[in-house]
């Protein structure tokens, strides 16, 4: 009971850290940084963290079976799509749509690996999964009409767009993650993939800028960088991972079911979102949704949890 306790603990932590990365980042534009600079400031405070893990995680897996070349290279092609891509779309969108629309849209990958991985391996589709498609996709539509961003940003559909393809990319990455975690491991799988983003977004943004020119800013944004890289991706990450050694992926998806209340209800302290009564209900819907789709216990989504880290 206790063990159960704890495990839940650090999950619904975990959630809350994850979900006030979209609040760091709204905070953030409030400088002039452009979003490609504050996901590589994001990305050159956190890859130390992540170097260390992986060098812990290979000194213990020495005389078991070391991953093939291909693992590496797939491992390293996801961590591009699932953190680099999605970064950037994350980001990028976040600079037209509400914290808590963003964090709401992010939210229903698992509808996403549900179809992909009908649509890729011919995975059923069962009758109550048809439903919670559904559930889902109203709840986003419920929430878009409580949404006073929509009604006043000219770029918001564009912003919208960008998100959803920050959880259309995630989901690929969660799909191809069920076969390469129990190769590698799940803390070396994390730690490569972060690094080989990493690198994607130092190449990306070298190409375009000088170094130099990435510790130009006001200090504030390099606090919220800090911030988005210790607070909302590796603390939550070990949290998360801890929690489901405790309780297990099915019930920690529950109770990470929290983020996107806990972002509508920082976006409202420190960025003065408004809440509306469609805001809260459509929220509801998706949150009904994606349980149920979560429950299903789909040999994607089982592994979902352990791959989820800094989404």
């Amino acid at each position: 009971m206790k063990n159960n306790l704890i495990g839940i603990l650090l999950v619904l932590l975990g959630a809350v850290f994850f979900s006030a990365k979209s609040i760091f980042v709204k905070l953030a534009y409030q400088y002039p940084v452009d979003p490609l600079a504050l996901l590589t400031l994001r990305m050159v405070f956190s890859l130390p963290f992540y170097g260390a893990v992986l060098l812990i995680a290979q000194s213990q897996k020495k005389g078991q079976p070391a991953p093939t070349g291909y693992d590496y290279l797939s491992v390293i092609f996801l961590g591009t799509m699932g953190y680099y891509l999605s970064g950037i779309t994350d980001f990028a969108g976040l600079q037209y749509v509400s914290a808590s629309m963003e964090r709401l849209i992010l939210f229903i990958y698992p509808t996403l690996v549900t179809v992909l991985g009908a649509f890729w391996f011919g995975r059923r589709i069962h009758l109550l999964q048809y439903g919670a498609l559904a559930l889902t996709y109203l709840g986003i539509g419920i929430a878009l009409l409580g949404n006073h961003t929509a009604a006043t940003h000219p770029q918001f559909a564009w912003g919208a767009t960008l998100i959803f393809c920050t959880a259309f990319t995630y989901a690929i990455y969660l799909i191809g993650s069920e076969a390469l975690i129990p190769k590698v491991g799940s803390t070396q799988f994390t730690a490569m993939a972060m690094g080989s983003a990493g690198v994607a977004v130092l190449i990306h943004y070298l190409s375009l800028h000088s170094w130099a020119s990435l510790w130009r800013f006001p200090a504030e944004v390099y606090t919220l960088s800090f911030a988005i890289a210790l607070i909302s991706t590796v603390i939550p990450s070990f949290l998360v991972s801890l929690g489901i050694k405790r309780i297990g992926s099915g019930k920690a998806s529950v109770v990470a079911a929290v983020g996107p209340i806990s972002t509508i209800a920082l976006a409202y302290i420190f960025l003065h979102e408004a809440i509306t009564a469609l805001q809260i209900l459509g929220t509801g819907v998706v949150l009904v949704g994606v349980l149920l789709i979560s429950w299903q216990k789909t040999p994607v989504l089982a592994k979902a949890k352990e791959a989820e880290v800094a989404a």
